[in-house]
């Protein structure tokens, strides 16, 4: 089931949540909408699922080519997620899950052998079996998630919508419940948008990366497309670790090979942490004289923070720890930084 975006305007009161957005959504695929706090993208999920409606006359929300965009949530056939569970405190797993079903009007309703069945496939599907007597309180933060995705699935959507899925879980569960996600949904290949505004998650598992900024689309690709092809500046800082350094100075240190055509423009360029090089200093070597500030070394990679000796800028470097032992460096020692590749924008001069 293909999801069409066009033109969709959202207004509340003064506030411009969404201006003028586009979006194709390819069916099966997963799609993250990634964006800073205030950017729109839990409006447009809302939206989507009939839960917010878009200013009138403002465009079209379509599934499959149907027009959907003031039909009501509950006539979408879509299953929504909610950051914080949403489940029933006093009723049992089963009856959580079997909530959606057992509500539908009396013809449209599956005997109670179904429903029964139904939940036990779910509980089976999310690998949470033999949980149906319990209530949400005695889960944890993962399986309550895993339970409320089962309900959403329970009545057969033919999207899967998901708000922060894993933004109230802390930082192993999340990972290890992002990662079943992306399994999970390689085995159902159901429509599926989740909101996050955490880059590694979205990088992680989605197909597609939808970055979101002040009410608008900034840039739609693959992870690896978004973040080795950042659209604009905006993009390019919000995807990672990123320096911002004066082209002119690079030029003037030789630094810029061996990709002069990114120094092009009287402006900035962005250069991720590890896409730069540090050798040791050689009075007139090709390179940008360096001063070592401080090295954090916890962990598999030593984050270097160093001061550019010609515009005192503070430059951010990631490399091995096994290349560190090698240059044996200390903090006060002078070096020489090469950047690998960079990136500059044409009509971004500011200085």
């Amino acid at each position: 089931m293909s999801i069409q975006v066009s033109s969709i305007r959202k207004t509340f009161g003064a506030f411009t949540a969404l201006n003028g957005v586009d979006l194709h959504v390819p069916s099966g695929k997963l799609v993250a909408l990634l964006g800073p706090s205030g950017s729109g993208k839990t409006t447009l999920l809302r939206i989507i699922a009939g839960l917010e409606f878009a200013d009138e006359g403002s465009g079209q929300i379509q599934f499959h080519g149907v027009d959907v965009t003031r039909v009501p949530a509950g006539q979408r056939k879509v299953g929504f997620v909610f950051q914080h569970y949403a489940l029933f405190r006093h009723m049992t797993i089963f009856e959580n899950i079997a909530f959606g079903l057992k509500v539908r009007p009396r013809a449209e309703r599956p005997a109670a052998r179904e429903i029964a069945e139904r939940v036990r496939f779910l509980l089976k599907l999310v690998q949470l079996e033999g949980l149906e007597g319990r209530y949400p309180s005695q889960l944890s933060g993962g399986q309550r998630q895993r339970i409320a995705l089962a309900r959403a699935l329970a009545v057969d959507p033919k999207v899967l919508l998901l708000d922060e899925p894993f933004g109230a879980l802390d930082a192993k569960v999340r990972k290890e419940l992002r990662r079943w996600l992306r399994r999970f949904h390689d085995e159902i290949h159901l429509t599926t948008v989740f909101v996050t505004h955490d880059q590694e998650e979205a990088l992680e598992i989605a197909d597609e990366v939808v970055i979101m900024n002040q009410a608008k689309v900034e840039q739609v690709g693959t992870p690896q497309e978004v973040y080795d092809r950042p659209a604009s500046p905006f993009v390019y800082q919000f995807l990672g670790n990123v320096n911002v350094l004066r082209a002119q100075a690079l030029a003037h240190a030789g630094a810029h090979q061996p990709h002069a055509g990114a120094l092009e423009s009287d402006g900035r360029v962005y250069v991720r942490p590890h896409d730069i090089e540090v050798i040791p200093h050689i009075p007139g070597a090709p390179g940008m004289a360096a001063v070592l500030r401080y090295v954090h070394a916890a962990g598999p990679q030593a984050r270097l923070t160093l001061e550019q000796v010609q515009t005192r800028e503070t430059i951010e470097v990631e490399i091995a720890r096994s290349e560190l032992s090698l240059l044996d460096l200390k903090t006060g020692d002078l070096v020489n930084l090469r950047l690998r590749q960079g990136h500059s924008f044409a009509d971004d001069y500011a200085i």
